[in-house]
């Protein structure tokens, strides 16, 4: 059975992640930044309450460190939370080995792509795609905030240094910008989602991504297990995630960790609706099944 472990963010605060970058034109490298204080490793699954990410000022914002470990699956699992002032941009437009995720949930977000721009709002996803030239504006009025996640898989170590979409086959999720407002509402007996992604990738074998809004009071899900890990945001409301028996009412903005093979079922047990996010992605490390 997966070993349960909750986070204590007073202990486990990031000041700055490094990851992997670089600029249009450029070959990948490590940006020197601060250590961290310590380390979240996702041993287990993990909650991380929004209440409790330590946030710090940069010259653009504001970030928010959540995790940047190794898992069972994955080479490194990395994942903050950045809010963009208006005007501003993340950074220069760049590109870089790993394939990235942006779940935006507050604001508009300009997102620039191999070329071509589009704006989104609350609850779009962006999707960039191995050497894929991008980057990310805040061109609304307002503060915006989005979470950036990324696993690395034992395919981003060598995959071609070359913009995916001059070479990926038709068959593999390209880059993109899936606006929360374009997606079709599916009714099911318990909930409501909006499908997002259902590909392989460059370098995952496998991305589902989906919506899931669940009524007051009802269950999300039955106790159940996956071979992959599932990563949840919470974008409203406030949900129940029970996890190889211990229970954790994660409120808007919070994440939860699912490990492999863990047991578990998920309520919404407020009194208003609770939207949450659902992140699933299999390596080839990830066992048949």
């Amino acid at each position: 059975m997966t070993k349960f472990r909750p986070c204590l963010f007073a202990a486990a605060a990031w000041l700055l992640l490094p990851f992997a970058t670089a600029p249009l034109g450029a070959q990948p490298a490590i940006l020197a930044v601060e250590k961290p204080m310590a380390t979240n490793v996702p041993t287990g699954s993990s909650f991380f309450d929004w209440d409790s990410l330590v946030s710090r000022k940069t010259p653009v914002g504001i970030y928010r460190g959540v995790v940047d470990a190794p898992t069972a699956q994955f080479a490194r699992f990395e994942m903050h939370v950045t809010t963009l002032n208006p005007g501003f941009e993340s950074h220069p437009l760049h590109h870089h080995p790993q394939e990235e995720l942006i779940i935006v949930t507050k604001g508009r977000v300009q997102a620039n792509i191999n070329g071509q721009a589009k704006t989104v709002g609350p609850g779009s996803l962006l999707f960039f795609a191995a050497h894929d030239p991008h980057n990310a504006k805040n061109n609304g009025p307002d503060p915006t905030t989005y979470y950036v996640i990324n696993f690395y898989t034992a395919a981003t170590a060598s995959v071609r240094d070359q913009p995916a979409h001059e070479w990926e086959a038709p068959e593999l999720l390209h880059s993109a910008a899936i606006d929360w407002n374009e997606l079709t509402p599916k009714r099911t007996a318990s909930d409501t989602r909006r499908y997002f992604v259902d590909s392989p990738t460059v370098t995952f074998k496998k991305l589902e991504i989906h919506a899931t809004t669940v009524a007051p009071g009802a269950p999300a899900s039955t106790p159940h297990r996956h071979l992959w890990p599932m990563l949840i945001v919470v974008k409203e409301g406030a949900i129940q995630a029970t996890i190889d028996g211990v229970a954790h009412v994660a409120g808007e903005g919070s994440i939860i960790y699912m490990a492999a093979n863990a047991l578990q079922s998920m309520h919404n047990l407020g009194s208003v609706p609770a939207t949450y996010f659902v992140v699933s992605i299999s390596s080839e490390q990830t066992p048949a099944g």
